[in-house]
C-alpha cells in the first residue's frame, strides 16, 4: 500500500476510478475519464484501479459500489462518490481542488 500512499501525495488533485471490467456502469465510465483527463491536462491526474487486481486496497477503503470515485490531494481523500458522473460534472469538481 505505500505505492498508494505515493500516488495520493501528490499537490495537484488525483482523480481515481475503482472499477471492474465486467460492470457496465463501470466500464461506461471509461470514455469520460478519459475526456475529464484530457480537459485537466497536467492539472490532475486520472487514475483507474481495478479493484478485482488491488482487492486489499478496494476492501481497506471500503469500496461497495462500482464505479466508486474518489479525489484525493496531498495525501487526504476531499470527495468520494459512487455512481457514474459525466465528464463537466468531473471536471468541474476536481478543479474545485487545484
Amino acid at each position: 500500500m505505500s505505492k498508494f500512499g505515493d500516488l495520493i501525495d501528490a499537490n495537484i488533485p488525483v482523480l481515481l476510478d475503482f472499477f471492474t471490467e465486467w460492470n457496465e456502469q463501470s466500464t461506461a465510465m471509461h470514455p469520460v475519464l478519459r475526456d475529464v483527463a484530457a480537459a485537466l491536462g497536467d492539472k490532475a491526474k486520472v487514475i483507474k484501479i481495478d479493484v478485482e487486481k488491488n482487492k486489499e486496497l478496494s476492501e481497506a477503503l471500503r469500496v461497495k459500489g462500482l464505479p466508486t470515485l474518489m479525489i484525493y490531494k496531498g495525501g487526504e481523500m476531499k470527495w468520494r462518490q459512487s455512481g457514474e458522473q459525466d465528464a463537466n460534472t468531473l471536471i468541474s469538481i476536481v478543479q474545485q481542488y487545484v
